[in-house]
């Protein structure tokens, strides 16, 4: 397995984090200051989280059981088993929010102790956002045929902290 990479895209704003099948595109939104120390927050983080969620992935291709959560080792692992929960009488492993759970790790990584207006991880369609105090962010949903057609507005007051489009024509449209 190769090892975690990290470098800037050619625009200069945006970090780009790639370790095995994670591939990462990462922005930061506030003062120099705060946007550097929250990039190396991330980049830090992203060190060990393929290595912990292939310690755990025998359980994670388990299908959750609604009457008895597993306790994961790891942070990223313990918020897929988290977001399949409430789907838990159905068949659905954890696997099913892998993508979503790393790109929230990312950015829980990136916004700790930093003061940030707005930043986002993109972990292949699946986003997580921070939005501060009346900021928004517009996103699209990419190769639907309307070429940018495809917008939405997001605002701080819609408490809307995540976009899930991987699966869409993606690699991984799954039950997990």
């Amino acid at each position: 397995m190769n090892s975690p990479q990290a470098h800037w895209l050619a625009d200069g704003r945006r970090l780009h984090l790639n370790h095995g099948p994670i591939d990462l595109i990462v922005e930061a939104f506030g003062s120099d200051d705060e946007r550097r120390a929250a990039y190396q927050q991330a980049v830090t983080r992203f060190q060990t989280v393929l290595i912990e969620l292939v310690e755990e992935l025998p359980e994670l291709r388990l299908p959750a059981f609604f009457l008895a959560p597993r306790d994961f080792a790891g942070p990223t692992a313990r918020r897929m088993e988290a977001a399949v929960m409430p789907l838990a009488e159905c068949f659905i492993t954890p696997m099913a929010a892998v993508a979503g759970s790393v790109a929230d790790e990312i950015l829980a990584a990136m916004l700790a102790g930093r003061r940030l207006d707005r930043a986002y991880v993109n972990n292949g369609g699946d986003c997580a956002l921070y939005l501060g105090r009346d900021q928004s962010m517009t996103v699209a949903i990419a190769g639907t045929g309307n070429g940018m057609a495809d917008r939405v507005g997001i605002h701080a007051e819609d408490g809307v902290r995540g976009v899930a489009t991987s699966g869409w024509r993606g690699r991984s449209f799954s039950f997990g």
